[in-house]
């Protein structure tokens, strides 16, 4: 298995709808992308602020093998969630590896 992990860091003026409506759409992924585990996404309750670093949106996607995560990288439900969020983000953090 392989896991994607993805950290968001929206814009000061984004609604917290519009962050939860983030994480439905990500949500969205399983079932509808081949080669998806297993799915989860949230908006960051972290009380060691300290950390945070600005980051709100985690998204974690555990994928059948590497190539299904290059695969759902280029799908078009993907492609499209990217581009609605593109205005909003201001930082990203994406971390890949094997499950041993």
């Amino acid at each position: 298995m392989f896991e994607h992990i993805v950290l968001l860091k929206f814009k000061p003026d984004v609604s917290d709808t519009e962050k939860e409506d983030a994480v439905k759409r990500a949500h969205d992924f399983k079932g509808n992308i081949p080669g998806i585990v297993d799915l989860s996404a949230g908006i960051n309750m972290t009380e060691e602020k300290e950390h945070m670093q600005g980051f709100t949106l985690g998204i974690r996607v555990t994928f059948e093998d590497q190539q299904a995560c290059r695969d759902y990288v280029q799908h078009p439900l993907h492609q499209i969630f990217l581009r609605s969020i593109g205005p909003f983000v201001e930082g990203i953090v994406v971390m890949d590896y094997p499950v041993a």
